[in-house]
């Protein structure tokens, strides 16, 4: 997996491109992770186009295992992609979407351009 570095403010952020390797069991969370630590990243954004199938599906614990990964090692986590069939289908997924998106840690953006509001409004220049 590659990802591209941006910087925004102060904030360094891993940009995965939308296509290649599925984030789909919890070793894709070990690569996703590791190459964001690589690039000494503050953020990984993670297009849903790379999500598994069963990554929005929290009884499979993937989502939960990638968010405490990124807690564990102080790496923002964005996805950032259009999710409103699956939230639309799950309360459970409304409600971990909701809550992500009122902390600091992992965030559901429908695109870049709102992750990047998002981050400039928090982030210092």
């Amino acid at each position: 997996m590659t990802a591209d570095l941006e910087i925004i403010g102060s904030k360094r952020i891993a940009v995965c491109a939308p296509q290649g390797a599925l984030l789909v069991a919890e070793r894709d969370v070990n690569d996703f992770m590791s190459e964001a630590m690589s690039l000494e990243a503050d953020w990984l954004l993670l297009p849903v186009s790379r999500l598994g199938p069963d990554f929005l599906r929290l009884r499979t614990r993937l989502a939960g295992e990638m968010a405490q990964k990124c807690s564990t090692y102080r790496i923002g986590l964005a996805v950032v992609g259009d999710i409103s069939e699956a939230v639309a289908a799950s309360d459970a997924l409304r409600d971990f979407v909701r809550e992500s998106n009122r902390g600091t840690q992992v965030w559901f953006a429908d695109d870049e351009a709102a992750f990047r509001k998002r981050l400039e409004d928090q982030v210092p220049a």
